[in-house]
Parts: structure tokens; sequence; C-alpha cells
């Protein structure tokens, strides 16, 4: 069993920054593709952005230009780059890492993200 475990959540005011971290207990690249999901109060989980196996990164329209996945193979860990955040960007945070072959799925246990004043 993989764990995936997401950190860097908070409280910051409109127009901040934050930086999500995803680690997990096996060796990510070159083995998953990673997404970063979003779920608020009983909604749906609504998906962010993803990093997949081979380096490629992809946005839904609602972040582009204000969010950045990366990742650092050294330390194992995916990034995701909030900046210029919003109210509407409120929401736990999830880190997924799925494995294509196979379909198996891990998630994290998420973390909070608050954007107020």
């Amino acid at each position: 069993q993989v764990q995936v475990v997401e950190s860097g959540g908070g409280l910051v005011q409109p127009g901040g920054s934050l930086r999500l971290s995803c680690t997990a207990s096996g060796s990510i690249f070159g083995t998953y593709d990673v997404g970063w999901y979003r779920q608020t109060g009983g909604q749906q989980r609504e998906w962010v952005a993803s990093f997949s196996r081979d380096g490629n990164t992809y946005y839904t329209d609602s972040v582009k230009g204000r969010f950045t996945v990366s990742g650092d193979n050294a330390r194992n860990t995916l990034y995701l780059q909030m900046n210029n955040l919003r109210p509407e960007d409120t929401a736990v945070y999830y880190c997924q890492l799925f494995e294509g072959p196979s379909a198996m799925s891990y998630w994290g246990q998420g973390t909070q993200v608050t954007v107020s004043s």
C-alpha cells in the first residue's frame, strides 16, 4: 500500500500564495501520474492539475496562469504552487497517484487551503 502525504495548506489572504507538497512512500517519478484535486463541503471532488509520468503538466481552466505543478525527483515530491489565490480556491486539496497499467490509485488525507481576508 502506497502512503501519500500532502502538506502546505493554511490560511492566506486573497492575492496571496501557498505551495502544497505531495510525497509518497514509493518512488513517484516515472511510476505514477499525479493529480491534484480539491473538494469543498459536500461537493464533488474537482480535478485541478496533473503531472504526468513523462513530465507534462495540465491545468483546469480556472487555475491556468495562477497554479504551477512541478516535481523534485531527489526529494520524491510534487509541488502545487498557487499564486494570486482567490476565495473560491478555498477547499481541501488532495494528491492522487495513479498507476496506469494497474489502474490503481492512491490518495492522501488532504490539506486545507482557506483564502479569506
